[in-house]
């Protein structure tokens, strides 16, 4: 089937900055949405507004995203471009700006709607454990966990510090590091805890391989970690290794 419009063909340009805010800028010039794009995205949003994230494949989800960013054009094969190269939803939030970029008809606006999904939907699953007992609500610390660290390129390790009721207090990013690899100094770790006026603390840290198993070099930094805490009084609850689909609690496994 073939469409014919009346508005003028779009120019050529020669990054996807510029064509999406010339896109924009002829939306607001009042030019027309062809009509086989707008009923599509209506369509799609009215599929999601009944029947929610669960009634879209991955990759019209991630068109909604795009709608915004790239308003005047057809959206679904840079989805399906940026799916094939990161994998999932999840991955495509979560990638980082440099890759995104280097990927054709990825521009600024797209990454600022990419990241803004990403900081959504790490604020909503802090706020689900933040000031909250932990030890009872382990499922959705594992979550927020997995949220903000199971997709990245790098290694992350996190600090979660408690109060004398194991309610959380902090989330502090202690340091960060390459893709195998992450700097961490127990005498740091504690000293944030007496100055937070913490009890116990859970550490978390991610395995961009995807695989959550313990190295040798994790174990002995989390006993030195531990005895480091202890020598205060503090309690270490837990290691968290989080992967791209499970994870690992040095509790459970007999490591602590």
């Amino acid at each position: 089937m073939t469409h014919a419009f009346a508005e003028a063909p779009l120019p050529l340009f020669s990054t996807a900055s510029d064509a999406e805010e010339a896109a924009g800028a002829a939306l607001q010039r009042g030019a027309r949405l062809p009509s086989y794009i707008k009923d599509h995205r209506a369509r799609l949003r009215a599929r999601f507004m009944t029947g929610g994230a669960a009634a879209l494949p991955d990759y019209e989800l991630l068109e909604l995203v795009l709608f915004r960013a790239i308003p005047r054009q057809d959206v679904k094969p840079l989805a399906h471009r940026l799916l094939a190269e990161f994998h999932d939803f999840n991955g495509v939030i979560t990638a980082p700006a440099s890759r995104l970029e280097a990927l054709e008809g990825v521009g600024e606006a797209v990454i600022c709607e990419l990241k803004v999904i990403e900081a959504a939907a790490a604020r909503l699953a802090r706020a689900r454990v933040m000031n909250r007992h932990v030890l009872s609500g382990w499922d959705a610390l594992l979550d927020y966990c997995h949220t903000t660290m199971a997709h990245r390129s790098t290694e992350q390790f996190r600090v979660l510090y408690l109060d004398r009721k194991n309610v959380l207090i902090a989330d502090e990013e202690q340091a960060r590091g390459t893709v195998d690899h992450v700097p961490v100094y127990p005498r740091e770790v504690v000293k944030r805890a007496l100055e937070l006026d913490a009890s116990a603390l859970i550490l978390v840290h991610n395995h961009p391989s995807g695989d959550p198993t313990p190295s040798d070099a994790d174990i002995v930094m989390t006993h030195r970690i531990r005895d480091a805490a202890e020598a205060l009084s503090l309690v270490l609850h837990d290691h968290i290794i989080v992967g791209r689909s499970r994870e690992t609690s040095f509790r459970a496994q007999g490591y602590l």
